[in-house]
């Protein structure tokens, strides 16, 4: 399957895929599985506990590493707990055979970062999370680390995502720049400085007006999240509200926190894009491990004018201190194939359109 110039493939893309056979279903596609920009991944039969995580190396499949590594398997055909603090190996119902100029790249669902479950696309002959290389034929596999609470999956329930893109889809910084200036990408004043490796994100540590919440802490010791069932568990049990009145925020090292940016954020139709951490340098945190934003991503004629990008932040090591308007992350756009047949928010179901300050799906608030 040739392409004339080079992009993300769109939602219609991704179908001729799976018609073709490049894209592989073990079992038919749900309605609502190809994206505007992605394809969702759905969990296989079987999930294996594993003692570490690995990476199969050139030379490895990911089945001789679970010869050696697992402990025991799980069946999900009816449903199983994955526990917090251990790691699983699952085997996908979808599989590859990308031609040579086809690559694909992983990546954790929204909701699936709103609730710290750590999970990351490994092929076999992998030496790379997360990263498909061009002519790659064969099975796809999750690594599953529930962080904070322990999840209940099944066969089909869908945690990550999957991007296929066509040569090089990435733009240069000076794009990045006529891109804000003509697409206000975010609801700032930025300098062609300041637009390095894409566009900057900050932390709003202000929050409500009236109750001055600025986000949520995760309680460790709470109960099953269902990640299949939304609006099923009351948020109270399983988060605590934060309140910042001096615009700053200590992060507790090991501590999950859902905050949310200074900045709204738009996704053109015609580009997508994906939130990577701003850097080092900055401090010993990690943010947003569920990256992709779709075409029409706070775009407001797809009902999402003034969407922010919610936050998933860790502390590593030591506490960190967070003040309000700190720059947390980055995000990267690159350009569509051509504007998708589905666009995110509108014809395509949403959680987030339009979204400010928000927890996972699977909660209820109030």
């Amino acid at each position: 399957m040739q392409f004339e110039r080079d992009g993300a493939l769109a939602s219609q893309h991704l179908q001729s895929l799976v018609d073709s056979g490049v894209i592989c279903l073990e079992t038919p596609a749900q309605a609502d599985q190809i994206q505007p920009a992605s394809i969702d991944l759905r969990l296989g039969s079987r999930a294996y506990r594993v003692r570490s995580s690995f990476l199969p190396g050139k030379d490895r499949t990911v089945a001789d590493c679970l010869d050696d590594l697992a402990m025991h398997s799980v069946d999900l055909v009816d449903g199983a707990v994955l526990e917090k603090s251990c790691v699983y190996i699952v085997p996908l119902q979808e599989s590859l055979n990308l031609p040579t100029n086809l690559v694909a790249a992983g990546n954790p669902k929204s909701s699936t970062g709103r609730i710290d479950v750590f999970t990351r696309l490994i092929t076999d002959y992998g030496v790379e999370f997360e990263q498909v290389p061009a002519g790659y034929s064969g099975p796809l596999y999750a690594e599953i680390a529930p962080l904070t609470f322990s999840v209940l999956v099944r066969k089909g329930s869908r945690l990550s995502q999957l991007r296929v893109r066509s040569g090089v889809s990435s733009i240069d910084n000076e794009s990045h720049f006529e891109l804000q200036q003509s697409e206000r990408l975010v609801d700032v004043n930025l300098t062609a400085n300041q637009v390095k490796n894409g566009v900057p994100v900050s932390v709003d540590l202000v929050g409500d007006q009236q109750s001055g919440l600025v986000g949520f802490r995760a309680k460790r010791h709470s109960g099953v999240v269902d990640v299949d069932l939304p609006a099923a568990h009351p948020y109270i049990d399983f988060w605590e509200p934060l309140y910042a009145r001096s615009k700053q925020l200590i992060l507790d090292p090991g501590e999950f926190y859902i905050l949310v940016s200074k900045e709204a954020v738009h996704v053109p139709f015609d580009f997508a894009a994906e939130m990577v951490p701003y850097d080092t340098l900055v401090g010993e945190f990690r943010v947003h491990y569920a990256g992709f934003f779709d075409p029409g991503f706070g775009a407001a004629a797809a009902g999402g004018k003034g969407a922010r990008a919610v936050l998933e932040v860790r502390s590593f090591d030591v506490p960190f201190l967070l003040e309000h308007g700190q720059n947390v992350g980055r995000l990267v756009y690159e350009r569509m194939l051509e504007t998708p047949d589905r666009i995110y928010g509108q014809g395509v179901p949403s959680n987030y359109q339009a979204q400010g300050l928000k927890l996972s799906k699977h909660f209820i608030m109030g």
